[in-house]
């Protein structure tokens, strides 16, 4: 598949079961915007309460969110990888 010129900043964290979940929290889900996008290997994509994840889960390290960043990538994606959501960038979109 061809990569997407659109570069989505993802932010990857880890369940305590150790499943990887990539957010992306410019991305709404919903049209009131209480949602981002997410992306996990089951399910798939998916709406995702960004703050409530962040308080469950902690940052993946790279070795552990490298398969979910490759099947991103495969399916078009161009990703930014950063460690947090910034207020102030989301407001700039």
């Amino acid at each position: 598949m061809t990569k997407d010129t659109y570069i989505t900043y993802v932010v990857f964290r880890k369940f305590r079961e150790g499943d990887i979940i990539a957010l992306f929290p410019y991305e709404d889900y919903d049209l009131s915007g209480l949602y981002c996008s997410s992306y996990m290997h089951t399910g798939q994509h998916s709406g995702a309460d960004y703050h409530g994840l962040i308080h469950v889960t902690k940052p993946a390290k790279e070795s552990e969110y490298t398969d979910l960043k490759a099947e991103l990538e495969g399916i078009g994606y161009n990703l930014k990888i950063i460690k947090r959501y910034t207020k102030c960038f989301h407001l700039l979109k």
